[in-house]
């Protein structure tokens, strides 16, 4: 719980180049099962801001998150879980995985 920086997000589709972007901004999540990002990037020229409130659940081994419009509503695999430092994949069900490396502000 608490602000996160979202320090790496990275997207790779079979037989493509990924695409990484650095520092995009932060994502809040607080103890009631909501939160709020706020997220600046661009990827392929096609800039994103995505700064919509969401609501949230948690296990041992991943954290979806609920809200419109945003490449980061999904259920995510928690690769590594440390308390200042989290890593997470997803993919979109096809051929693209996506990874948040987060760190605790």
């Amino acid at each position: 719980m608490g602000t996160w920086n979202v320090q790496k997000y990275d997207r790779t589709t079979a037989g493509e180049q990924g695409m990484t972007v650095m520092d995009i901004g932060t994502i809040t999540f607080n103890r009631n099962g909501t939160g709020e990002k706020n997220l600046n990037y661009s990827l392929l020229g096609v800039t994103e801001k995505d700064s919509s409130p969401f609501t949230w659940t948690a296990t041992e081994q991943q954290v979806t998150i609920d809200g419109e419009n945003s490449d980061l509503s999904k259920t995510w695999i928690k690769m590594e879980d440390k308390n200042r430092y989290q890593k997470w994949k997803s993919t979109d069900g096809a051929r693209t995985v996506q990874t948040l490396e987060l760190a605790k502000e």
